[in-house]
C-alpha cells in the first residue's frame, strides 16, 4: 500500500510514538495515510487505542523484524 508520511519512532519508548504519529498527522490532510515504524513493544496497544479514541483508522499492523509497522488514515473532518 502507498502512504503520503513515514514517522520514524524506533527507539523511542511510550508514549513519545503516538504523541510524535498525532502531530504528524495533525499536519496531514483529511483521508492521508501515514506510515509509523516503531520498535516500542506498548506500541501494539498504543497505537490501536490511539486510533481508536482519535477516530483514525488503522488499515494496517505488521512486523518487520524489531519493527512494528502501522498504516494510520487519517480521519475525514466530518466524522
Amino acid at each position: 500500500m502507498k502512504w503520503d508520511a513515514e514517522l520514524d519512532a524506533i527507539g523511542l519508548l511510550c508514549p513519545l510514538p503516538v504523541l510524535k504519529a498525532r502531530k504528524r498527522l495533525s499536519a496531514l490532510p483529511p483521508g492521508a495515510v501515514l506510515r509509523l515504524l516503531a520498535t516500542d513493544p506498548a506500541a501494539h496497544v498504543d497505537v490501536p487505542h490511539y486510533c481508536a479514541e482519535a477516530g483514525h483508522d488503522l488499515i494496517g499492523s505488521e512486523q518487520e523484524g524489531d519493527t512494528l509497522v502501522f498504516l494510520i488514515r487519517k480521519k475525514d473532518q466530518l466524522r
